[in-house]
């Protein structure tokens, strides 16, 4: 049934109701009228109960409505169709108003599907445009976004300069600039000058496409709690009505025993105990997504109220991976421009923010960068490319101790400006040809981050990089983590992690998905930061940053924790509802009308505690 009948029977039955006190009081005709409009109200709001019934059992599913169903029929026994109308009705306001919470999952959905709207304009071949379908939209089209037009696949801007509104996809409330070469991508919203994109990415390949189905995956899991919860709701019903015999049994001299026996059975409706974990859960992930958080499995988010260490990547998480090359060391008898084009091609296919910096020199000084006949990344430690039948290796000191050079071969090391860099050394057809000096900054809120997680109660943090000892120890005294390890790999990441989880530690590990694969996997919690640009983070996290802000890690910890509060107190509440219910309307205290009303002032008194949720992080949203 649609809820707009559902919304008719219990107008309808509402308005039946009402009409039963009038006839009541109004026609003295032995009751008669007022017995049929109530009996009239009963059938219509007995409707939309009766198929929710159904529909949990068509589903397989267990919420237990039949008690609703079975309460009403019970106070019809009662022979009082006005008694019996009032708790129908009262029992449809409760389970109206959890379908309507049920429902805040697809709504979140619908809402982003509406973030593509319109048509797109496609520019074709001859440089006209033409509007068309933007699901017809393939890769490498050529699409133009005017002013005030939302942006229909991933692409990369190939003319015009423009502010983008991001909200959309990263939470963030400031436009970010865009102009030729920047990344933009699908849902979000051109403001001001005109765009050409290429398309990258279309359909539900595109990161509102990504974004979608992680949001679906999240609000379609649930927490272990709840899993072990629902594999005893079968035995629920039974339950129920075997209480509800023993209240006949031992109240069966009682002359309001089938009253009794009503409320009971109302009581034990486990309405609020439903809306307890969807709400809260439904809540916490729309906040998050509203800052541009999302979450593979809502069991990721409880776990995350338990961590109690923060494990740091590098580059591009703690400082802002806007690498720059600020030293170029050729060996004698090598010029910086041919250092400068051996790295630039060994790095030519990684999308490492070290390939990005030496691209970008190699661009500016008007170097041209031949791509490499064949190339192999090692995940941490470099880049082997052949070219022209010469084989050039770029990357870390340890690798080229591996490959057999020694660090006297490169010279220069005690450079004083090189020790707090990110060294690259380059060797071509076996023969050492330098280094290159990279130089980052630490982001503004990295401290006042880690001051917070740690004011939040985690007991360790610690920084994982493959970069030198020298630069990560710079980094983690100046942040005052508690470790620091350089010149990882990804297995000695994943073997730092293990470490601390052996100690009984919950690790988080934040990364920003390049290199960072199996550590993301690994951690009890994987945070993938900037994600909105990384397949890999999509895939390895469990957490996805679709943006670089740090202020979302404690936000994130503080919404865990307030989301498994607040499940806390909706669990109690409702627990409350069925205890109290059931010793009050055995005891007589309670009638079956005030009991179903009860249900409906617990249910909005769930929906309530859990809707303080969706506020959590609005400050943030402000300051971005």
């Amino acid at each position: 049934m649609s809820n707009k009948n559902t919304l008719l029977c219990l107008a309808g039955g509402g308005v039946l109701t009402a009409n039963a006190f009038i006839l009541r009081a109004a026609v003295d005709d032995g009751g008669f009228s007022c017995g049929l409009a109530a009996g009239l109200a009963v059938l219509a709001l007995l409707v939309p109960l009766a198929i929710a019934v159904a529909r949990d059992w068509k589903r397989g599913e267990t919420k237990m409505h039949e008690l609703a169903v079975l309460a009403v029929l019970a106070s019809c026994a009662l022979g009082d169709l006005i008694t019996s109308a009032c708790v129908a009705l009262f029992m449809n306001i409760a389970l109206l108003i959890e379908g309507k919470t049920a429902s805040g999952a697809k709504g979140s959905l619908e809402a982003l599907a509406r973030l593509t709207p319109g048509r797109a304009r496609r520019i074709d071949a001859d440089g006209q445009e033409v509007e068309v379908d933007p699901a017809t939209l393939k890769i490498d089209d050529l699409v133009r976004a005017l002013p005030g037009d939302t942006l229909h696949a991933d692409g990369e801007v190939v003319r015009g300069r423009s502010s983008v509104d991001e909200a959309s996809i990263s939470g963030e409330a400031l436009p970010v600039d865009k102009q030729e070469g920047s990344a933009v991508f699908a849902g979000t919203r051109n403001l001001s000058g005109m765009l050409d994109y290429r398309v990258r990415r279309a359909g539900e390949d595109t990161t509102l496409g990504r974004v979608r189905d992680l949001i679906l995956k999240a609000e379609s899991t649930r927490l272990p709690f709840i899993r072990l919860v629902d594999r005893y709701t079968r035995h629920y019903v039974p339950l129920v009505l075997c209480l509800c015999a023993a209240v006949l049994f031992f109240n069966r001299t009682e002359p309001d025993v089938s009253a009794r026996f009503v409320s009971v059975m109302v009581a034990c409706c486990p309405i609020a105990l439903i809306l307890s974990t969807p709400t809260a859960v439904v809540a916490a992930l729309s906040a998050a997504a509203r800052l541009g958080v999302l979450f593979k499995d809502v069991s990721h988010l409880e776990a995350l109220a338990r961590a109690d260490a923060f494990v740091f990547d590098k580059t591009g998480t703690l400082t802002r991976g806007e690498l720059q090359v600020a030293l170029l060391k050729p060996l004698p008898g090598i010029d910086e421009l041919s250092l400068l084009k051996s790295a630039a091609v060994a790095e030519a296919g990684s999308t490492h923010p070290v390939a990005r910096a030496i691209r970008d020199l190699a661009r500016q000084a008007k170097v041209s960068v031949p791509s490499p006949d064949s190339l192999h990344e090692e995940p941490g430690r470099g880049m082997l490319v052949t070219w022209k039948d010469s084989e050039i290796l770029a990357g870390n000191l340890a690798w080229m101790i591996d490959k057999g050079h020694q660090e006297e071969d490169f010279g220069h090391l005690a450079h004083q400006s090189a020790q707090a860099m990110s060294l690259l050394f380059v060797v071509q057809d076996g023969q050492p040809l330098g280094f290159l000096g990279l130089s980052d900054t630490l982001r503004d809120e990295s401290k006042a981050c880690l001051e917070d997680l740690r004011a939040a109660g985690i007991r360790r943090t610690a920084i994982v990089s493959g970069d030198r000892h020298a630069v990560v120890s710079t980094i983690a005294n100046g942040l005052d983590l508690d470790s620091s390890h350089g010149g990882c790999s990804p297995v000695d990441k994943v073997a730092r992690i293990n470490e601390l989880k052996e100690q009984g530690l919950r690790v988080v590990f934040v990364g920003d998905g390049v290199n960072d694969g199996p550590a993301l996997a690994t951690a009890d919690i994987g945070v993938a930061m900037g994600a909105a640009a990384s397949d890999l983070a999509m895939e390895s996290a469990s957490v996805a940053l679709m943006n670089n802000r740090l202020d979302r890690l404690p936000f994130l910890l503080r919404l865990a924790r307030s989301m498994r509060l607040a499940i806390l107190q909706n669990f109690l509440l409702g627990a409350l509802i069925i205890g109290g219910g059931v010793v009050l309307g055995a005891m007589g205290l309670l009638s079956p009308v005030v009991a179903a009303l009860l249900q409906v002032v617990g249910a909005l008194a769930v929906v309530l505690n859990s809707a303080r949720l969706f506020r959590q992080g609005e400050e943030l949203r402000e300051d971005g």
